[in-house]
């Protein structure tokens, strides 16, 4: 099979990748359409990952303009979110990498987040719930804030890829450079951290659960 035929087929089957050779051709509609799709997806990615908002909004803009500096370039190898998140990961872990660790920001809480209400997201309060409610959401935030930070910089990528964006082991390796199987083992250990970290807000409301040894005891 030609490479012709393999961007073509692929191109069928994800309408992005059909909008990405547009912007390729240097149409300017398909590339201003493909920010559009990805852009609150990005932040939001970029979010998780470097912690501060500020510096997620100007990561994300970032991705465009490599994507776009490189379009001539552009062959359809996987699905287009798969190539996007690849060049989203890397400029990621260099921003951590080239700037000292500092506090970050917490996760904000908004009526409609970019990522939406899966696990690990964030759901806005009700106009009207009590001064109580909107407390604890924000204490969630925070929590959840501090155990992703809590992870390395490979484990968050994994976490949130997966999470956040729904990626399959297959996906995240060919994003992060790594086989499936150290996914899965990236993955175990990631989320082995995140029940640690959050086990006592998990139980913040009622006393956690003996030891089994402790329970036989009594």
């Amino acid at each position: 099979m030609s490479i012709g035929q393999t961007s073509s087929q692929m191109a069928l089957r994800d309408p992005d990748i059909r909008l990405m050779l547009r912007v390729r051709d240097d149409d300017g509609a398909a590339f201003a359409e493909l920010v559009e799709r990805f852009q609150h997806r990005l932040v939001g990615i970029m979010h998780h990952l470097v912690g501060n908002a500020d510096e997620a909004e100007d990561l994300a803009q970032e991705v465009f303009l490599r994507v776009y500096r490189i379009r001539k370039k552009y062959r359809p190898k996987a699905k287009f979110s798969t190539w996007l998140f690849t060049i989203a990961n890397n400029l990621a872990l260099n921003a951590l990498r080239d700037r000292k660790r500092r506090p970050v920001l917490p996760l904000e809480v908004q009526e409609s987040g970019p990522v939406g209400t899966g696990p690990g997201g964030v759901v806005a309060p009700a106009r009207d719930a009590p001064p109580t409610h909107n407390l604890q959401q924000q204490e969630l935030a925070d929590v959840i804030r501090q155990a992703l930070d809590g992870l390395n910089e490979r484990q968050r990528v994994a976490i949130v890829l997966n999470k956040f964006e729904d990626m399959n082991y297959a996906e995240i390796a060919e994003v992060m450079g790594l086989t499936i199987k150290a996914v899965k083992s990236l993955l175990c250990r990631a989320r082995v951290k995140l029940r640690e970290s959050l086990q006592g807000y998990i139980y913040m409301d009622g006393e956690p659960p003996l030891p089994e040894d402790e329970e036989d005891s009594e």
